[in-house]
């Protein structure tokens, strides 16, 4: 393992980078780390020599009586992010500091970049199409060996994530049932990736490969085309139709946030890694094994998510076979963000509060 501390310099960025977290929250205490798994095995059959797990760590590690670290909380991000989003303000201000929920004097946080995301090891390092087709399976595998062999956890207090992350939960909860004492997983289905919303996804990544400068991911220069199809797909999905009526009520609003936001994210993407990470949902199917889960659980979805739309009632369904779980669904409101309310935490730190402490 090898850990990086950060130094002046890179202290400064991540303020640029997120400037308003919590009062008490001192960014200088975010370390960053790469712990690299030789000879990692993919389900698919392909191999990697290395695969490098990035991760921020916040807090300091408290060992029981026994030696073992007993106060780990891994915090899991969704499609296309990274762990540096669990340090902007909606989500650090109300949870880390002093008194707060994840009080990072108390818990000792750890946000990974998955696989395919962030500083961890993904297609645009150089593999290009030619990198292995990864998927939730072996995502979580990378998780698990990033925990127990790079930081020497082999307990979590708390496995929380968010959309992708929630997913990820749901396959933690059923192959490993007591590596964690509480779940917390957010915006997800325990149910196969189809529907309406494979369909956003199968078109993005076609819009991505039907754009001539795509060239099969050998590209030289990003294919702009086919990244304006897929990012606008997933802005559609992700957005909130009350709360963008009201913050965005004329033509001209709308508008310039559009190009904004738009113009953000296509600077942040790469067309493989995002083909990559809309892919890696092909196989999640927890349905089979829901029984398997035993740990204490708070499962949240909003009401006002276009990507999983609760009026099927999926969830409620699987919810009855879960019996550790507390299911819970946020109204919909003028303040909800659709599926990105699983960011901001005043919609449901009160119930982080209350699994953690009935766990």
């Amino acid at each position: 393992m090898k850990t990086r501390w950060p130094r002046l310099a890179a202290a400064a960025a991540l303020l640029l980078a997120t400037p308003a977290l919590a009062q008490g929250f001192d960014a200088a205490q975010v370390k960053q780390g790469d712990h690299v798994i030789r000879d990692f095995a993919f389900r698919s059959g392909e191999k990697l020599p290395e695969l490098r797990m990035h991760y921020r760590t916040i807090g300091t590690p408290h060992r029981d009586a026994k030696g073992r670290i007993d106060n780990a909380v891994m915090i899991l991000h969704g499609t296309g992010g990274s762990g540096a989003q669990f340090l902007q303000p909606q989500f650090a201000d109300e949870l880390y500091g002093p008194g707060q929920p994840l009080d990072v004097r108390r818990y000792f946080i750890i946000l990974p970049d998955n696989i395919g995301h962030g500083d961890s090891s993904k297609p645009s390092d150089g593999l290009r199409m030619a990198f292995p087709h990864y998927d939730y399976d072996d995502m979580v595998e990378a998780q698990r060996r990033m925990l127990v062999d790079g930081l020497k956890v082999d307990h979590l207090r708390l496995t929380f994530g968010t959309s992708m992350g929630c997913m990820h939960i749901f396959v933690w909860g059923e192959k490993y049932p007591g590596f964690a004492s509480a779940l917390m997983p957010m915006a997800c289905q325990a149910a196969p990736i189809a529907g309406r919303n494979r369909m956003w996804r199968k078109a993005a990544m076609d819009g991505i490969r039907a754009d001539p400068a795509w060239q099969d991911g050998n590209y030289t220069a990003q294919p702009l085309l086919g990244l304006r199809t897929a990012s606008s797909l997933s802005q559609i999905a992700g957005a909130a139709a009350w709360y963008m009526q009201v913050q965005f009520p004329t033509r001209d609003a709308v508008d310039a946030y559009w190009k904004e936001r738009f113009d953000r994210d296509i600077a942040s993407r790469d067309a493989n890694d995002y083909l990559y990470q809309l892919d890696s949902s092909r196989d999640y199917d927890p349905s089979a094994d829901l029984e398997k889960i035993s740990a204490p659980m708070t499962w949240i979805n909003s009401s006002d998510d276009f990507i999983n739309p609760p009026e099927m009632g999926m969830a409620e369904t699987a919810a009855k076979r879960l019996k550790t779980t507390r299911y819970k669904l946020i109204p919909y409101s003028p303040e909800t963000r659709g599926h990105s309310t699983h960011t901001w935490a005043k919609f449901w730190k009160d119930e982080l509060v209350a699994l953690l402490a009935r766990s």
